[in-house]
């Protein structure tokens, strides 16, 4: 049966991490990437209107719009509600991403990081009417969201607008089973109601292009020829129902990888799944804070620290030593409060954790790695 985006090349281009010259973004270096991109036969291109502060969505305009037929290609960007201060700054966005990217109208256009507490925002600012409009109107094609929280939020989510077209779900090997991210359960959901995929994260924020020794050296011997980011890549693109799998890519050379194996994609076999496994074995091995996001901790913290929020970005950097990832998931965590310095050490969070993890000692060691 087919499917929305199922035509589609299951390689897109994340313009989230493009390469950058300081301050600027690299337009020479973005236009080489995109010509190859399109040349090898991909099509779609990812952005959103806060990635760079509003410079990926200008730099799309650039390397992009003004430089190729506009059925050459699907760009698809994103409204975060959750940053506006009022309706009008968030309707807003939908015109200034337009004016940004020069597009016309967006093949594919998203509701910005739906989860948690910032899904009010967009129904308090009637964004789902008002998208669907812009749909009504021709400037929309398609209509979803792109989502971060657990899968029996997704499933409300999905009961009560059916007329989303498609999602945008964190999906990694790494987090295929885990029960913060919940991959696994999440692309189940959006697949019980029969919507079609498209897989953000697929190298985990580049953690699992820098594998620990022992699940590296996993791949390395049942393929010494395979970059890691083509394990994780294929894994996501295994997967059914798939529209495509976004990659951050921020350098000519892992565009040039990132195509040598997806120009003649070929989903992973049963012999390489067996890898896979055993490389996710070896990764839940390595010591880590034993969250499971049960948000007990939270729910009677009277600082309101975001204290699963800051073990899942910890656990980043214990894993994957990916310390730079992990500042930068802490400061999106916390960019409206919660931060790990808060705590007054009243130990309420302590006495509710069915982990029983030393939740105060892990802030304290929080507050000295990643603040």
């Amino acid at each position: 049966m087919s499917y929305l985006g199922e035509s589609i090349p299951k390689l897109g281009f994340g313009l989230m991490r493009l390469p950058m010259l300081g301050e600027e973004v690299d337009l020479e270096q973005t236009k080489q990437m995109v010509d190859l991109f399109l040349e090898k036969g991909f099509t779609y291109f990812d952005t959103a209107y806060g990635y760079l502060g509003g410079k990926s969505e200008a730099a799309a305009k650039v390397a992009l719009v003004d430089r190729y037929p506009r059925d050459a290609y699907q760009l698809a960007t994103k409204l975060p509600a959750w940053m506006a201060k009022s309706r009008e700054e968030a309707t807003n966005m939908f015109q200034i991403s337009l004016d940004r990217t020069g597009a016309g109208y967006f093949d594919f256009y998203l509701l910005h990081n739906l989860g948690a507490d910032r899904i009010q925002y967009f129904e308090e600012y009637g964004i789902w009417d008002f998208l669907k409009d812009k749909k009504e109107k021709g400037l929309i094609k398609h209509l979803g969201f792109s989502f971060h929280d657990k899968a029996v939020l997704l499933d409300e989510l999905l009961d009560k607008h059916p007329e989303i077209e498609f999602v945008q779900l964190q999906i990694n090997y790494a987090d295929w089973d885990s029960e913060t991210i919940q991959s696994r359960k999440c692309y189940e959901t959006a697949r019980k109601h029969g919507k079609p995929v498209i897989i953000m994260e697929p190298v985990k924020g580049g953690s699992l292009a820098r594998l620990p020794e022992g699940p590296g050296a996993i791949f390395h011997e049942a393929n010494p020829d395979a970059s890691l980011p083509s394990w994780a890549i294929r894994y996501a693109a295994s997967l059914e129902g798939i529209i495509t799998v976004l990659s951050g890519m921020s350098t000519l050379e892992q565009m040039q990888d990132n195509l040598s194996y997806m120009e003649h994609f070929k989903p992973l076999t049963q012999a390489e799944h067996e890898t896979v496994k055993k490389a996710q074995a070896e990764l839940a091995r390595i010591p880590q804070i034993p969250c499971t996001g049960c948000d007990y901790c939270r729910k009677g913290c009277p600082q309101q620290v975001l204290i699963p929020n800051m073990f899942r970005s910890m656990n980043n950097y214990l894993v994957y030593n990916n310390l730079q990832g992990a500042r930068s998931n802490y400061a999106f965590e916390t960019r409206n409060g919660g931060k790990a310095s808060l705590c007054v050490e009243c130990g309420q969070c302590e006495s509710v954790c069915p982990q029983h993890i030393s939740i105060i000692e892990e802030l304290k060691r929080i507050v000295t790695t990643l603040e």
